[in-house]
């Protein structure tokens, strides 16, 4: 799998890998649909490819049935000598492989991994997971499909609002998803943890309102293109459109968002007073870059990897997080980052770029996801900006073993910084054994989300509906 250069320049955030597309064929012929199974950290995630041939070239989309409907159109296709290329520009997706028989044999590549995938006429069957908090049809209470517009940059939303069977003016909460693109169930690791909060909520007397991000499933817009203050604006937009809405309590709207959406919540609380309250789940209190490379230390050590490559790994990513930060147009940005990622691979010279990448090749690539929107944006924010100016009630959870969001670091943070804006309705707690996705789990390693069958802890469950319900009964 990885080499010491992966290890050393490897993507800075955890991302579940999203699809990819690709095609096989019968008698030179790839056109037609295709189906693969890729395995990621425990995961299998089905994908479906669908290849045609209009006058000239190949053209294909992508689809992953696990995740979700949306189909995300393939940048670039090529078939040549029984090899065939995809590539997905926004989400930094390649794939080759050569056709043999009846099967396209290949390998994809994202952010840094490069795993097997083998393609073929027949549809693979969905591997069937174990997820006993997932509700089951019908609900004791009423789910409604909804849309809503973000007026500002021109995009609709697309998402579920539930609500109680009985009573009227309910308190309502918005779901405000993590990093990468995700549906409005937050969708990962073969977990919907969005659909679980939801449906617990609801039964307890909470509305809930949970969307598609921009640019997934059914929301339009473009995700790659956003910051976490782009995504501020959305979860604006879901406030305004509750306040259109009868059943709701125009004065008892709150925010929940996790991990990401853990920074959103108090962006928007700290500029907006209909927000009535907020829960941070595993939510920073720490600048993006030092949170990052705390993150990576803390997941390379348990997975094992060796303590002198994990340092040196840290070293390569702080520097470049010292460039970006102290950049000040993107071009001498992007010529600064090039020329250091030449300096570590040229000083390094028993390691060996990824298969079939050329060293221009890998360091554009780098230098592309570094220099994205949103990860300069990440890396630059300092969650203190907000905090200090939040005035609502605030709920901050965080699990002991999580290694995404670590609580020694983030939760005495975000205290000191609501205390600093003067704000005394603050709740902080570190649960137990719980990890980055609220799971009770063994180490907290991103390895053991999709082996563990529980989604998200009833305890966490339990201490979030009851300070919800204490904080909007409160106000009545």
């Amino acid at each position: 799998m990885p080499t010491k250069i992966k290890n050393k320049i490897k993507s800075l955030i955890l991302v579940m890998v999203m699809a990819f597309v690709a095609a096989s064929v019968n008698a030179q012929d790839i056109t037609g649909t295709w189906n693969g199974m890729l395995k990621v950290q425990g995961v299998n995630l089905r994908l479906v490819f669908h290849v045609s041939k209009p006058d000239s070239g190949y053209t294909a989309t992508m689809q992953s049935p696990d995740q979700g409907t949306m189909t995300i159109p393939v940048t670039k296709t090529t078939f040549e000598r029984s090899m065939l290329a995809f590539e997905i520009k926004n989400l930094g997706i390649h794939y080759s492989g050569e056709l043999i028989g009846d099967s396209i044999v290949g390998v994809f590549k994202q952010g840094g991994m490069d795993v097997p995938l083998t393609l073929q006429r027949k549809a693979v069957a969905k591997a069937e997971l174990v997820r006993p908090q997932e509700p089951k049809l019908p609900y004791p209470y009423k789910s409604e499909e909804v849309v809503f517009k973000n007026i500002k940059v021109g995009i609709t939303l697309a998402g579920t609002l539930t609500l109680p069977a009985k009573g009227k003016n309910f308190p309502v909460a918005i779901l405000i998803t993590g990093s990468g693109p995700q549906n409005r169930n937050e969708e990962l690791m073969g977990h919907k943890p969005f659909l679980v909060i939801s449906d617990y909520l609801t039964r307890n007397g909470i509305a809930v309102l949970r969307y598609d991000d921009r640019g997934v499933a059914q929301s339009t817009g473009n995700f790659s293109a956003g910051t976490t203050a782009d995504f501020a604006t959305d979860v604006e937009s879901a406030i305004t459109y509750l306040k259109t809405r009868a059943e709701i309590n125009k004065k008892e709207i709150g925010l929940i968002g996790h991990s990401e959406g853990g920074v959103i919540a108090p962006m928007v609380a700290a500029r907006n007073k209909d927000v009535a309250f907020i829960v941070m789940l595993a939510g920073t209190g720490i600048r993006g870059d030092k949170l990052i490379l705390l993150q990576q230390e803390l997941i390379a050590k348990a997975d094992g990897e060796p303590e002198k490559e994990i340092q040196a790994s840290l070293k390569t990513n702080a520097e470049i997080f010292k460039i970006i930060l102290n950049s000040k147009n993107e071009a001498s940005l992007k010529t600064q980052l090039t020329s250091y990622l030449k300096q570590v691979i040229k000083a390094d010279t028993t390691n060996k770029l990824p298969a079939g990448t050329t060293e221009e090749q890998f360091i554009a690539s780098k230098v592309k996801s570094l220099t994205s929107p949103w990860m300069e944006y990440f890396l630059k924010y300092d969650p203190a900006q907000a905090l200090p100016k939040v005035k609502c009630p605030v709920l901050a959870l965080n699990g002991s073993h999580d290694l995404q969001v670590p609580p020694n670091a983030n939760l005495p943070a975000i205290r000191a910084a609501l205390k600093k804006g003067g704000n005394k309705n603050v709740t902080i707690i570190e649960l137990p054994g719980l990890n980055h996705l609220f799971q009770e789990s063994k180490t907290g390693s991103p390895t053991e989300y999709a082996e563990i069958e529980q989604t998200f802890s009833p305890k966490a469950l339990e201490v979030m509906t009851q300070w919800i319900l204490k904080v909007s009964g409160s106000k009545r």
